[in-house]
């Protein structure tokens, strides 16, 4: 299991004595390591007793360990844990004799001690074990690190933290002279089979247990816990880091649901957030035991590593081959599938050998999802160049993170405790990811801006063309007076009005319209549709040439459709009327009854309604869009047809009918057009 070497192993020293010779123990060929104890710390290097296997016998002090193995604890100069990087690493027993094996083993050490009146002794547990363990001093058990659940049964396990246990009271002679007693102290040790995989030279104890007063012991585990807390901060820090980008991301997904990249990074932003901080909870509390660790590395990490292939494959926005997310997806299972039984998830189903093999299918997957994420990032490249190198070490360095266990095997050091706290190549790899997909939306929000103030420009000047195209004043024609209020909902609106007084006869031509859609591709249709009545008028005064004319120009232009409304009104007043799927207009406050006809550009031989009648001096024609019945309150009413009845009943202007229908709750473009006869 991966551990923490705690650096300060000697507070103070007060006293320390060594007896030349010993007193007589259980056993005379069983030799005592002699140790007196004032206010002090004392490392049991050793030598110590080890056999594999599981015997509560074992912890009897009279037992005859003289046949079992021989250990020194004491490390060589210069090693140090190829995962924290903390010098006095010891091997474990697969190093020592016992490759691949897992499952019990005992530690013994006799140890003559003595300690001056009213002191008691502690025994720090190691810093660094696999897995599990008990202590027992003189055959008596003092407590354990982790949960043993009876004889025969796989003990829960934790990530190792730092413990003290209490040493029976040594035999005092009174007043200031000590009186030396010896204490047999065994280990029972259990480790998991799927420690195997990627602890380097697993097995056991790798730091040497404490022994010394208890106080001093206390104060030492005070520190010990400081330091594994600093050890940690930054997982911690990462996961408030990751938790935030994730809430980022789900926010930029609300912003814009166009792009689903957004989608993919909310969700691997909150796996890595979520690993890491399982990762703090395994290591500074007991709440989670280690299989939780294994439990999230069989399903979390593939799933992060997948979605960060889906990732750039979106960003980049790839297509082809189409094959390719399907593809993604199931690399991810059978990675799921080859660390469940690569990392002896399935202990009692599958041999060790058997989850051997499972690993490295887990190695050649891992080494495939490499592979798929250097070629997305250099079709990236070869798309959108800057984007794809900005992304390339990043990725790359995330790629290899994901052999971090094989090179710790390879005794490649990957872990690093500047200022004393943890900085793994997967955390960095993940914090420079981080960097990059920042960077790299920063860059992306930087040009859309850009787009949207070109964006915003097009559409001020096509609000300027429309300003053109609709007029501003009413052209004066004798016999009539015409009023009109445009009102946008939009920059851009998509009604329009023509007003064309014939230059000989007296008579005029009216036009309004409202085209389908809004925005600026509505805008760009008036546009259109305008110009076609200013040439359809050069020929003809003809309502019904001039919706005929307009059919043509829409139709076979996809969506482009637009409802209209076309009158000619002559210096006598006789209106001759023709309206292609338009709002008939009201006749002194009644509407005209009018058979109903399709919009222009649905089909080329459209048939339009077409009606006559005479325009007597005092008439009013009232001309409107359909948003005015259509506007809406905020509790979802509509404005509708009675309440133009009933404004229409008595005179009203333009502008009133739009500032009613505006105040109720504009949806869509508001059009008035009003026209009275009044006597030349």
């Amino acid at each position: 299991m991966r551990r923490f070497r705690f650096s300060l192993l000697l507070l103070s020293l007060f006293a320390l004595h060594v007896f030349a010779q010993s007193k007589p123990t259980p056993s005379a060929t069983k030799p005592a390591v002699q140790v007196t104890l004032g206010q002090s710390i004392v490392a049991l290097n050793g030598p110590w007793k080890f056999h594999i296997g599981d015997n509560p016998a074992w912890a009897d002090p009279d037992f005859d360990d003289s046949q079992w193995e021989t250990v020194d604890l004491t490390p060589q100069a210069g090693s140090f844990d190829p995962y924290d990087g903390s010098s006095g690493y010891v091997p474990g027993w697969t190093a020592k004799g016992h490759p691949g094996y897992w499952g019990w083993a005992w530690y013994r050490i006799r140890v003559q001690t003595a300690a001056r009146p009213g002191e008691k002794l502690a025994l720090a547990g190691p810093s660094d074990v696999d897995d599990a363990y008990q202590v027992f001093a003189n055959g008596k058990l003092l407590g354990s690190f982790g949960k043993f659940r009876g004889q025969g049964l796989r003990p829960v396990v934790y990530e190792t933290e730092p413990m003290m246990f209490f040493l029976p009271q040594a035999g005092t002679s009174g007043g200031d002279s000590t009186e030396p007693t010896t204490q047999l102290l065994a280990f029972r040790v259990w480790m998991e089979p799927n420690t195997l995989t990627f602890v380097p030279d697993a097995g056991g104890i790798h730091f040497t247990p404490l022994l010394g007063e208890d106080s001093m012991v206390a104060a030492r585990n005070q520190l010990a816990w400081f330091e594994l807390v600093r050890a940690w901060a930054s997982v911690a820090i990462v996961a408030a880091l990751f938790f935030l980008l994730a809430v980022l991301a789900c926010s930029l997904v609300l912003f814009d649901r166009s792009d689903p990249v957004y989608l993919w990074l909310a969700a691997v932003f909150l796996l890595t957030a979520l690993y890491s901080a399982m990762l703090c909870l395994t290591a500074w509390t007991q709440l989670a035991e280690s299989a939780w660790n294994l439990t999230l590395a069989v399903f979390l990490n593939p799933l992060t590593l997948g979605g960060w292939v889906m990732v750039w494959w979106v960003w980049f926005r790839l297509r082809s081959p189409a094959w390719m997310p399907k593809a993604i997806a199931g690399l991810t299972l059978l990675y799921m599938l080859s660390e469940a039984l690569g990392e002896n998830f399935f202990v009692t189903a599958i041999s060790h050998p058997v989850s051997a093999t499972f690993h490295l299918a887990s190695l050649g997957i891992r080494l495939l999802f490499l592979l798929l994420l250097v070629l997305i990032v250099i079709r990236g490249i070869r798309q959108q160049g800057r984007e794809g190198w900005l992304a390339l070490p990043a990725v790359v360095l995330m790629g290899i993170s994901q052999f971090q266990n094989e090179l710790e095997i390879l005794r490649v050091r990957v872990v690093w405790f500047p200022f004393g706290t943890q900085a793994s190549l997967e955390l960095i790899a993940s914090v420079a990811l981080a960097a990059a997909i920042f960077v790299l939306l920063l860059r992306r929000l930087l040009l859309s801006l850009r787009q949207q103030r070109e964006m915003a420009l097009d559409v001020k000047q096509a609000q300027e063309v429309q300003q053109v195209l609709i007029p501003a004043e009413r052209p004066q024609v004798p016999g009539l007076t015409i009023e009109s209020e445009y009102r946008p909902a939009r920059e851009v609106g998509g009604d329009f009005f023509q007003i064309i007084p014939h230059a000989t006869d007296g008579s005029v031509l009216i036009v309004v319209g409202d085209v389908t859609g809004k925005g600026l591709q509505a805008g760009m249709l008036v546009a259109l549709i305008v110009g076609a009545i200013r040439t359809a008028a050069d020929t003809s005064f003809d309502p019904l040439y001039v919706l005929q004319t307009l059919n043509k120009r829409l139709c076979g232009r996809g969506h482009a459709h637009a409802t209209c409304l076309a009158l000619r009104i002559a210096a006598d007043g006789a209106v001759t009327l023709a309206n292609a799927g338009h709002l008939p207009p009201y006749l002194n406050g009644k509407e005209l009854a009018m058979e109903g006809a399709l919009p222009l550009g649905m089909i080329e031989q459209a048939e339009f309604s077409l009606m006559r009648f005479q325009l007597a001096p005092g008439d009013t024609l009232m001309l409107m869009s359909d948003g005015i019945a259509e506007a809406q309150d905020e509790q979802g009413q509509l404005f509708g047809f009675e309440r133009i009845h009933a404004m229409l009943r008595q005179p009203i202007t333009a502008a009133e009918v739009a500032t009613a229908a505006q105040n109720f709750g504009q949806q869509d473009d508001i059009l008035a057009l009003r026209v009275e006869r009044v006597t030349s």
